[in-house]
Parts: C-alpha cells; structure tokens; sequence
C-alpha cells in the first residue's frame, strides 16, 4: 500500500464544461489521456492519491459527474480536496450523498476533517494566495485566509483526535495554494503546522514550473505537486520524511 499525491487536474470531460487545458500549450497536450495512462501504470487498487484542488471545470455537482467518474475508475482510494476552481464543490453531505447516488466508491474527501491512511494522518485546507502586506493591498483576501486558517485549525483539531494512542503516527499536511513560494511565507498557516510538528507539506495551484519543485522553511518541506509539473504522473510520498 503506498500514498501519492497529484493537484490541478482541471478535468472536462463533461460536453457542458468544454474546458481542456490544452489551450495552453503543448504542456498539456493529451493531458487527459496522460494522467490516465500514467496513473493507471503506477497506482495499485490498494494504493492512496490525495487530489488537493482544482479537479473539474464543472460548475454544479450533476456537471461535475463524467469528471468524478473518470476519478472513481481509476486504481485506488482518491480524497478529494477544494481548489480555487472547484466551483461544484457542495457541502460533505451533498458530496458524500452524490458519490453513493452514482456508485462513486473509491472517492472521499478532506474537508474541515483528517484522514488515516496508509500508516500516516492526512490534514489540511485549500489555503490562499498570500503576500507581503496583503492585509494592506487586499482586506478581503484577509478575512478569506482567515476563514482557511480557522479550516486548518479544524482539520489538524481532527487530525490530533486521531492521533491519540498512537503518538509516532506522522501528519502530513496538504493544500490547494501554497503556504510559501518565492520568498514569501503566510505564517497564518505555517505556524499551525509548526506548532504541530509537521514535516512534510504538499500543494497545488503553481503553472508552468518543471519537477516537483520542494522548499524548506522552519524545518517543514513544501513540495509543488500540480499535474503539469508533475508531467500527469501522482508523485509518490515515501513512508518517512
């Protein structure tokens, strides 16, 4: 049983959404076809892939279906989290109820919650874009990281219940936007995480770089897992950091 991780799928498979990301360049050309080969060639039905945002184009849930569809069809257990883009996202209820309705039976998701899988916790939220004197050049980008940040406090809430007896047991942190890149750090959700004692942190969001570029800050290791960087292939987190 391995974990694995892969962002910004940007699925279209619906007619309704039309949105292939092939629009933008050769980087994505096939890239439907890519991530399901290359996926299908390194996942095992036993295997976990966390998806951390921007899954589908759809606007609604019922346009959302072919996407997850095509998500529940491939090898192994999927949590799902929200992207910037994921405008179809719904409550947990509706989504866990829309799952069942359509026999999706591999896909859960990680929202304001913690999951154990595979010997280790999973936590995290969709996070924000952040930078210096944000609070000055954009209040309401504010009081949105500060919703994200009472999300994470939630979720790690979560993931510290599972924890109990089982002290050893690794959190490894997840987000749709990343909580440091380019110099800048958002200390409204990295110092959760190091208060938490985590080490290895994952994210999305982040075009057009080459390799799953990593980064450490205050001792935690960040690394971009976005589809494209990733060349369509779900990056495999080693059992220790």
């Amino acid at each position: 049983m391995a974990l694995y991780v892969i962002a910004d799928l940007h699925l279209s498979c619906a007619a309704e959404t039309d949105k292939s990301m092939e629009v933008f360049g050769d980087r994505w050309a096939n890239y439907t076809e890519r991530l399901y080969r290359n996926w299908t060639h390194l996942v095992a039905p036993e295997d976990t892939v966390i998806v951390p945002g921007d899954i589908s184009w759809a606007l609604t849930l019922p346009e959302a279906r072919k996407d997850l569809a095509f998500i529940d069809r491939l090898p192994g257990k999927k949590i799902l989290m929200k992207g910037n883009h994921d405008f179809w996202w719904s409550s947990m209820k509706k989504l866990e109820s829309f799952c069942e309705e359509n026999g999706f039976s591999t896909l859960s998701f990680l929202y304001h919650n913690a999951c154990r899988v595979e010997g280790k916790i999973v936590a995290g939220t969709r996070g924000w874009l952040w930078a210096e004197n944000a609070e000055k050049a954009d209040p309401e980008g504010q009081k949105i990281l500060a919703r994200e940040a009472l999300r994470l406090e939630m979720s790690l809430a979560a993931a510290r219940r599972l924890r109990e007896g089982t002290p050893d047991c690794e959190v490894i942190a997840f987000f749709h936007y990343p909580p440091v890149w380019n110099g800048a750090v958002c200390p409204a959700l990295t110092e959760p995480l190091r208060r938490e004692g985590i080490r290895r942190c994952y994210f999305g969001h982040i075009h057009g770089v080459a390799g799953a570029r990593r980064i450490t800050e205050d001792g935690i290791t960040y690394c971009l897992t976005s589809a494209d960087a990733l060349d369509f292939t779900p990056c495999f987190i080693p059992p220790d950091p």
